[in-house]
C-alpha cells in the first residue's frame, strides 16, 4: 500500500476524522496483544515496528543471525511470507522459489540464510525446529499474539519517526503507543535523526536500552554504479530514503520513480522503465527487495543493478550483550539453572 502523506503531518483534519476508527483498532489490537503465546521450547526473538511499513526491520534481521551464528546458534527466520502465494509451511529455497511464491523478504534473507514461511507461525515453528534451529527471528509480527516472544527489537527510522502518532488508519501506528512500550525489549534507531527521541526516552524510563544504527551501502554495489547516470526506483517502505542514500554515496541519480511498499510491478511498467532508461543511457538501480520481485519476471531487463546495503549498529558489544542476555534468560525459564 501506498501510506497517506497526512499520517507523516502534523495532525490534521483528516487524521481527526478518522481518529474514532483508529481508537477502535487499537482497542481491539491493544487487547488481542495481552494473550499469552504458545512457548516454542526454544528463544524466539522478534524484530518488528510500531507502526505500519517499512524502517529497516530486515536489514536488521539479517545482522541478528550474523550475530547469533558468531555466537554458535543456528538462527532461523520465521515469516508469513508477505505477498507470497504459498502458505506453509516451508523452507525458502531461492534456486526454486519466486516472490510470488513465498514474498519479496523471504526471498531475499534466504539467500543468507535459512528463512521458513508459515501463515500459521505455530507450523512455522515446528519445521524451524526440524531444520535444527536453536534460535527463531520473528520478522515482523511483534503486534500478534500467536508465538510468546523471549526479547522484542524495535525498529524506527529516526528521520522519519512515527508520524503523527495515531493509530491506523488515522495514523501509521499498529496499536496504541503505550501498549507498546510496556512490550519492548529494545529500541533499535536507524539514522542519526531525531524524530523518535521521545519513544527512546520514554523507554530508558523502563530501563530499555536504545541501540543506534546506520545502513551501510555495499562497496560494491557503489562501485558499479559510480560515474553512471542512474534511474533509481523502488516500491519500499520509504522509497525516498533509498534514493537519499543513493546520492550520498556519490551516485547521480538522473531519475527517481516510488512505488508503492511490496509494489507487483506490472509488465508494461517493466517495459516502460527500461525504455526511458535505454532512451536516456541512464543505468537501472533499485533495491535488492524490489529486485527480489523482478526475479523470474518475462521481460526483466537483466542490467538493473541491486543496490545492496547492511546494518551497523554503533556499538556491537552492546546488541551482542543484549542478546545474549536475552537467551540465558529465555533458556533460564524453560530449563532452570545448569
Amino acid at each position: 500500500m501506498r501510506e497517506p502523506a497526512f499520517w507523516y503531518r502534523p495532525r490534521s483534519l483528516q487524521s481527526y476524522a478518522l481518529w474514532p476508527l483508529g481508537a477502535l483498532y487499537g482497542a481491539i489490537t491493544e487487547r488481542r496483544m495481552l494473550r499469552r503465546g504458545f512457548d516454542a521450547g526454544i528463544p524466539v526473538i522478534c524484530v518488528g515496528n510500531y507502526h505500519v511499513g517499512g524502517a529497516g526491520k530486515t536489514p536488521t534481521a539479517l545482522a541478528l543471525t550474523k550475530l547469533l551464528r558468531e555466537l554458535g546458534e543456528t538462527p532461523v527466520v520465521l515469516s508469513r511470507g508477505y505477498g507470497g502465494r504459498l502458505k506453509g509451511p516451508v523452507m525458502v529455497d531461492p534456486a526454486r522459489h519466486t516472490a510470488d511464491d513465498v514474498g519479496d523478504e523471504p526471498l531475499m534473507m534466504a539467500r543468507d540464510v535459512p528463512v521458513t514461511v508459515a501463515r500459521d507461525r505455530l507450523d512455522g515453528v515446528a519445521l524451524a525446529k526440524a531444520q535444527g534451529a536453536t534460535v527463531i527471528v520473528m520478522d515482523d509480527g511483534f503486534q500478534n499474539p500467536r508465538l510468546l516472544k523471549d526479547a522484542s527489537l524495535i525498529v524506527i527510522d529516526s528521520e522519519r519517526g512515527l508520524g503523527n502518532g495515531n493509530v491506523f488508519p488515522a495514523g501509521p501506528l499498529r496499536a496504541p503507543l503505550k501498549a507498546q512500550l510496556a512490550r519492548t525489549d529494545a529500541l533499535v534507531l536507524i539514522g542519526d535523526g531525531r524524530a523518535a527521541n521521545d519513544v527512546a526516552a520514554e523507554l530508558a524510563k523502563r530501563d530499555k536500552p536504545e541501540l543506534r544504527a546506520r545502513l551501510k551501502p555495499d562497496a560494491a554495489s557503489v562501485a558499479q554504479l559510480i560515474g553512471k547516470r542512474a534511474f533509481a526506483f523502488a516500491g519500499i517502505g520509504d522509497p525516498e530514503r533509498f534514493f537519499r542514500s543513493l546520492g550520498a554515496s556519490g551516485i547521480e541519480v538522473v531519475r527517481a520513480r516510488p512505488f508503492p511498499d511490496h509494489h507487483v510491478f506490472s509488465n508494461d511498467e517493466i517495459v516502460a522503465l527500461a525504455a526511458e532508461a535505454q532512451r536516456e543511457q541512464l543505468t537501472l538501480v533499485t533495491t535488492e527487495k524490489d529486485l527480489a520481485r523482478l526475479r523470474g519476471r518475462a521481460g526483466v531487463p537483466d542490467n538493473i543493478v541491486p543496490f545492496a546495503v547492511q546494518l551497523e549498529f554503533d556499538d556491537p558489544s552492546a546488541l551482542r550483550q543484549l542478546i545474549s542476555d536475552h537467551l540465558y534468560r529465555a533458556r533460564e525459564r524453560r530449563f532452570g539453572r545448569r
